[in-house]
């Protein structure tokens, strides 16, 4: 009998609030260190808190896209420790009352769905950040005091693969809330995983892995864990409750400690900040803000006949999906190619995003309606791409100057449909056999004949009707 892996997961999410949970302290990552923290930070003695109210917001909007019931009346408590990073010796965070509970992330495994159950969402405050040299370690106090949420999954995932497309989901679904930025490089979204192994309905000793650096990590972390812990198990020894790091270089866990005794936090409630009771108007207020999740997105997405490749990579950019919400009654398509092909490749080449360009949205309107209507050719937009990014003149402003605008001259279009055909029998009788593809070699050819200049949605329907007649 083959042993049965358990997996839970804890995430921890930076909130992208302007400033700190409990003090007036900028909260913005990159800074010089130690230039974003104040006497409250530091854990002056005397110095009192006061709770942010767009850390309530952002949760709120977490609480909604996680499916988690909100807690309506909550207080912070006080986690007593004492480490380096802890300046306070106590750390204010949920114990009793999480801001939510009981939720849900849905994921698609192998064509199935599942629901990842979700325990319960706490928010409470960041710790300072170590920095480690040969001889010293350092504290930076620009993250003492940054606000976070922890989710907390149940045991409920058994597998690598359902543990990875559970964060992936998850930083999508925070992502789009708007409430962080979930970049684990930057140290916004951290992840810790417990991993038990067990041949039986019973779960088996559970092994926690911290701070694993990456989504794809934490796959593999969970991967060499279940099979260190099976070895050591077949060959008859015990396995104890231990807390572990992955080693990204050697692909492997690594012991920090045992634990030998539960942790006493000593919990109790904040004496200095009042409890919070939240209303239906402030829960109200705080999601209005929420925009379409990508679920949503891609139903449309998927309904408008855009590729499956290319919804995803529209979704794997915020950015472009956020424009692309004010265009859903456009054709999606050429919206959706025209962002991901050169547009793209404009922005990525000049360092800005779309709202630092020229391009305002009555213009890519405009831009995507002549696409469709045949009024331009995709080669004539990649001749004025930057005009149309660095300039507010009219698109027809500069069709008119770099004289691109198409000819709808009929009589000039026959003459060269008549041309082609004559000069392409053979193309001309594959078409009459059967060969329907030999139409689109005999359109390239006009449209080459017409150096590009003559409207293709005009010459593709006397092309067929003279080919058809």
């Amino acid at each position: 009998m083959s042993y049965k892996k358990t997996i839970g997961i804890e995430v921890h999410c930076e909130l992208k609030t302007k400033e700190k949970i409990f003090s007036p302290s900028l909260n913005n990552y990159g800074s010089m260190a130690n230039m974003n923290a104040n006497v409250i930070d530091f854990g002056y003695p005397g110095t009192l808190p006061l709770l942010n109210k767009e850390v309530l917001e952002y949760a709120i909007r977490a609480c909604k896209v996680l499916n988690l019931k909100i807690t309506r009346d909550m207080h912070f408590d006080r986690k007593n420790y004492f480490y380096a990073d802890n300046p306070k010796n106590f750390q204010i965070t949920q114990n009793e009352t999480p801001i939510g509970r009981e939720g849900y992330v849905e994921i698609e495994i192998n064509g199935e769905k599942k629901k990842i159950e979700i325990l319960e969402m706490h928010i409470e405050e960041d710790t300072c950040k170590s920095v480690h040299s040969e001889k010293n370690s350092l504290l930076d106090f620009n993250r003492a005091g940054v606000p976070l949420i922890e989710i907390v999954t149940k045991p409920c995932m058994h597998s690598e693969e359902e543990a990875v497309k559970y964060l992936e989901k998850l930083r999508e679904l925070l992502l789009y809330a708007d409430v962080s930025d979930c970049k684990i490089e930057e140290g916004s979204m951290r992840c810790d995983t417990n991993v038990s192994i067990s041949k039986t309905e019973e779960f088996g000793t559970k092994i926690e892995v911290k701070n694993i650096g990456s989504i794809s990590n934490v796959g593999e972390a969970i991967k060499f864990e279940a099979k260190r812990q099976e070895e050591i198990l077949e060959k008859g020894d015990v396995l104890h409750e231990e807390t572990r790091r992955f080693d990204d270089k050697k692909r492997e866990t690594i012991l920090m400690r045992v634990k030998e005794t539960g942790n006493d936090y000593r919990y109790f409630p904040e004496p200095d900040i009042p409890f919070v009771h939240l209303t239906d108007e402030f829960i109200n207020n705080s999601l209005s803000s929420l925009k379409r999740m990508p679920d949503e997105r891609r139903i449309d997405y998927e309904k408008s006949g855009i590729l499956p490749i290319n919804i995803e990579k529209i979704i794997a950019n915020k950015e472009i999906s956020d424009y692309l919400e004010k265009f859903l009654d456009c054709n999606l398509v050429i919206a959706s190619n025209l962002l991901l092909g050169d547009i793209s490749a404009y922005l990525n080449k000049n360092n800005k995003k779309i709202e630092e360009t020229m391009l305002e949205d009555k213009k890519f309107r405009e831009l995507v309606l002549k696409l469709d209507k045949g009024d331009i050719t995709n080669k004539i937009f990649k001749e004025i791409l930057d005009d149309l990014m660095e300039t507010d003149k009219s698109i027809d402003k500069i069709l008119d100057e770099k004289g691109l605008n198409l000819v709808n001259d009929d009589n000039l279009i026959d003459s060269i449909i008549d041309k082609v055909i004559s000069e392409n029998e053979k193309i001309v009788n594959d078409y009459k056999s059967g060969n329907t593809r030999s139409a689109k070699a005999l359109m390239g050819l006009v449209m080459k004949e017409g150096k590009g200049k003559i409207n293709p949605s005009i010459a593709n329907t006397k092309l067929m009707e003279k080919l058809d007649a």
